[in-house]
């Protein structure tokens, strides 16, 4: 068979080894953090990028717009980890470091028992994995000291065998796992019905195992790890400008309201040209490049896949995977609800984390009045419901939260909803295996996307990863001679998926 055509049942078609000392133009389907951080280390390599992004405004998961006020919504709550080591490395190259607000080093619980009141994990500064061990043990709130003795004893083979383990228990929900364990159901009630809402939207009996026992391993060995970040402003504005300015001042191009209608291709099935949907009646345009990336999310990939493509393994390992869906609501009052500047586990039967962003990021400050954000999951049952059923049912919630202030004397002056009813994929045991590497089996065709193989489960961090991945894999492809080898530092994926490890 000759390099470049497909069979069905084929799982691999030779990449083209070709390598150019001119800079190569590449064309990049989406505007989020994947496809933005793909750019920019594209640039940072000497090739041309040209992100195509059909919203009027960069971000993708992380998008942000203003109303008629002048307030800000966003398409969900964005929280930075210590943990996230690509994600704040990019702030630094980037110049604003200095937009991330630390917050203490703590995790605080609403005490649905208790109305009003809070459990916290207040985190020594002290080395991992002594600083978690001991915010654990310092809580009596919530976990029985026999409850987290047996715990602490699930979580030994964990913390031995490391990721080895953790990869292997893919196979279990989180539920079946603490079973596994003879971990006390309480535990789940009690902690991990709340954190396993706050990493992937859906509850312990349906996460992967893997997912949270990832991140409880990085919690506990890096000392700052489950220290968290609000950025200072809306991410449009404050992350994502930034990186679109990054690219367009090294000879990238950024275009909004550009979608990818089709994928073109060549008579050996590789891409031809990206042809771009015609706004406001204009025809349709076709965007040539040297090589193209999808940094679209994997379900209108998959939607967009040649019908060519579709019989080969690499791609048909795709509909293992499906975004789950996530309701962000923002709620504007009156007054000031709380003064805690920090994010809050609500566990609440509706609701996941929230925030009183008028506390915890200063261009939302206001001393006088709150403005919560929220995030309701699971979400199934509620993305085909009404924006004012939603309000509702939150607002019955938060009276559970704050029942000194709401019904009464807070009112709540406006509200938004933003509806995503296809976010991350939903990482249910078993997902690990449908992760694609970057490299496909078409030759001058990348995938990008916190869904696809890296180190971490579909999140901010996996998505700047997985854009670093795929600018390297380019950029090893086609080197420029005259340009140091700056982004060394992460390992090239291959072009055989690989099970691998993913956290919060």
């Amino acid at each position: 068979m000759s390099p470049g055509r497909i069979s069905p049942g084929r799982s691999l078609v030779v990449h083209l080894e070709q390598e150019l000392p001119h800079d190569m133009r590449v064309a990049i389907a989406g505007g989020g953090l994947a496809g933005l951080s793909c750019a920019k280390y594209l640039v940072d390599a000497g090739h041309t990028p040209i992100i195509l992004e059909r919203q009027s405004v960069l971000g993708g998961k992380v998008a942000a717009w203003k109303d008629a006020d002048g307030d800000w919504y966003e398409t969900g709550l964005h929280i930075f980890f210590g943990a996230y080591p690509n994600v704040l490395r990019l702030f630094q190259e980037l110049g604003i470091e200095d937009r991330l607000q630390w917050k203490e080093h703590t995790m605080i619980f609403n005490q649905p028992t208790h109305p009003g009141t809070y459990s916290r994990f207040d985190f020594p500064n002290l080395p991992a994995p002594v600083n978690g061990i001991t915010a654990i043990l310092r809580n009596n709130d919530m976990l029985t000291w026999p409850e987290k003795i047996r715990f602490g004893l699930g979580l030994i083979p964990a913390i031995v065998q490391g990721q080895k383990y953790v990869e292997r228990m893919d196979e279990y929900s989180f539920s079946e796992w603490l079973k596994k364990q003879n971990v006390p159901a309480r535990v789940e009630d009690e902690v991990f019905i709340a954190m396993s809402k706050a990493l992937n939207f859906i509850g312990p009996q349906e996460i992967s195992s893997t997912v949270i026992l990832t991140a409880l391993n990085r919690f506990l060995q890096e000392k700052n790890g489950s220290k968290m970040a609000f950025l200072d402003g809306s991410p449009t504005e404050r992350l994502c400008q930034p990186l679109a300015d990054y690219v367009s001042d090294r000879g990238g191009e950024i275009r909004t309201q550009a979608s990818l209608k089709e994928m073109l291709l060549n008579p050996d099935q590789t891409v031809r040209g990206f042809l771009i949907r015609g706004v406001d009646g204009a025809a349709d345009e076709v965007l040539t490049a040297d090589l193209y990336v999808s940094a679209m999310p994997v379900d209108p990939l998959k939607v967009m896949l040649p019908e060519s493509w579709r019989q080969l393994d690499y791609f048909q390992q795709l509909q293992g995977l499906e975004g789950v869906p996530v309701i962000n609501v923002h709620l504007w009052f009156d007054r000031k609800l709380t003064q805690v500047d920090h994010l809050l586990f609500s566990r609440s039967p509706l609701l996941s984390v929230y925030a009183d962003m008028s506390n915890a990021c200063r261009e939302y400050a206001n001393p006088d009045r709150s403005m919560l954000e929220l995030v309701l999951a699971p979400a199934k049952d509620w993305i085909s419901k009404s924006d004012e059923e939603i309000v509702a049912a939150t607002m019955t919630e938060l009276e559970k939260l704050f029942p000194d202030q709401i019904p009464q004397p807070a009112k709540l002056l406006k509200s938004k909803v933003v509806k995503t009813p296809r976010s991350v994929y939903k990482a249910t045991p078993g997902r690990q295996k449908c992760r694609p590497s970057q490299i496909t089996p078409i030759a001058n065709f990348y995938l990008t996307g916190d869904y696809t193989m890296q180190r971490y489960l579909a999140s901010m961090e996996g998505a700047v990863l997985s854009g670093k991945l795929t600018a390297q894999a380019i950029a090893s492809a086609h080197p420029r001679s005259d340009v140091p080898d700056s982004n060394n530092s992460v390992q090239l994926p291959t072009s055989k998926p690989v099970t691998n490890a993913a956290t919060a």
